[in-house]
């Protein structure tokens, strides 16, 4: 193996990467600020702000669909040591920061009894050196923990077989393990050749769409004042007339004004009321880009057809979104399992090879849970298959499609022959 690039140069990258993961958790925080300078809203209605969802509907629609199952055909018995780490958040965790963050990493240690822990670490606190042939770690880096100052109080640098604690306040700590690769394991969403780290569900694209969301929002909400109190105006007035208070005056209910010297009166109107619908329209045209750029529709941002659709409609208009899902599947499988692999040389001690579990592959549940209607269907086209290949179906694979585990209540043939 070459030489390590050493700790401080780790550091370094990570602090390259923060500011961009940083940002996209505020948009899937809803903390991003509304970047607009227009200089057309008055400085009174400048506090008004605008909040908007939609980077995190893109992020959750995928994650949420995405459900871990277990591995077949395991070989060194990895369900057992993920269900002993709390699976439910572990790998629910490691997908949605994945998918944030494009990159999320599973830390591996041994307990005080020396089973394997699992702990997930976001990608704005962790990076390394990566393998593009195994897909894990050939050194890495990571803050396990934070003061409230947002400063590193407990530091990790991961070498091959050995796992270096560096405290705040104390000497640090080296712990040695029987294990060929680090014990951090990226889980990557979207990886190519050229970022092995992937790409975040939460594109530029959709920021900028976002943003430009945020600004018709504000603007609304700036002209819903004038809707809710429409401007008026005076004509005739003397040309020694003045309103003290025109702010006060355009949102007052009534203004008096007493004839002149000659005894002329003023023309008094009010302007046609402001009308919200061309930022409904333009609200709605952010909504198209964004449901284009994400793989959802325009159903799933808010704007909700009249006639709802079945399950059969929902699953074809949100292909894209399936295809995402398949995608994203591959490749978290193989964090999964390098993770299981890992985390099961440091169980029994040994340093097992990665090939030796080609076998084992992750199971996941349906992207699309079927309903009845889909249910039906799937079972005459299993039993017509079936028919044609004897065997082809059985309770096994058939839990792919449906979702649904076979009842373990063993059911006696009954023969009505006397």
């Amino acid at each position: 193996m070459s030489e390590y690039k050493g700790i401080q140069y780790l550091k370094n990258k990570l602090i390259s990467k923060q500011a961009r993961v940083e940002l996209r958790y505020k948009y899937y925080t809803m903390k991003n600020r509304v970047r607009d300078k227009s200089k057309l809203i008055p400085d009174e209605l400048r506090w008004i702000q605008a909040m908007l969802g939609w980077c995190g509907k893109a992020v959750d629609s995928l994650g949420d669909r995405i459900v871990f199952r277990e591995f077949e055909n395991d070989n060194f018995d990895m369900n057992t040591i993920f269900n002993m780490n709390n699976p439910d958040t572990l790998f629910d965790s490691a997908i949605i920061s994945a998918l944030i963050s494009a990159c999320s990493f599973i830390y591996i240690s041994a307990g005080n009894d020396g089973y394997p822990r699992l702990q997930v670490i976001d990608g704005y606190n962790a990076t390394g050196i990566i393998d593009p042939i195994t897909g894990l770690l050939k050194e890495g880096y990571a803050v396990l923990e934070r003061d409230e100052y947002d400063r590193p109080v407990i530091e990790a640098y991961f070498t091959t077989g050995k796992t270096q604690y560096i405290y705040k306040n104390r000497e640090p700590e080296t712990y040695t393990y029987n294990v060929p690769y680090p014990l951090l394991v990226p889980i990557v969403y979207r990886p190519d050749a050229k970022r092995p780290f992937g790409h975040s569900r939460i594109t530029r694209a959709e920021m900028n769409i976002v943003q430009s969301a945020l600004r018709t929002i504000r603007r609304a909400e700036v002209s819903a004042e004038f809707y809710s109190y429409p401007q008026k105006y005076a004509l005739g007035l003397a040309e020694d007339a003045e309103i003290d208070d025109k702010w006060k005056a355009a949102m007052s209910a009534m203004l008096t004004f007493t004839k002149d010297e000659d005894g002329d009166l003023p023309t008094v109107g009010q302007f046609t009321q402001q009308s919200m619908t061309p930022y409904v329209d333009q609200l709605r045209m952010f909504a198209s880009l964004f449901a284009g750029e994400s793989g959802l529709t325009t159903d799933d941002l808010g704007f909700v057809s009249d006639n709802p659709s079945s399950a059969e409609a929902i699953k074809a208009s949100h292909e894209n979104l399936r295809l995402a899902a398949r995608k994203a599947q591959r490749t978290f499988g193989s964090g999964f399992l390098n993770a299981g692999y890992l985390a099961a040389c440091v169980r029994d001690d040994f340093p097992y090879q990665r090939r030796q579990i080609y076998l084992t592959k992750p199971v996941w549940e349906p992207i699309f849970e079927p309903d009845a209607a889909m249910l039906s269907s799937i079972g005459d086209g299993a039993i017509k298959i079936n028919q044609a290949v004897h065997g082809y179906f059985n309770k096994d694979n058939l839990r792919n499609l449906t979702g649904i585990q076979a009842s373990e209540i063993e059911v006696e043939n009954i023969n009505t022959e006397e």
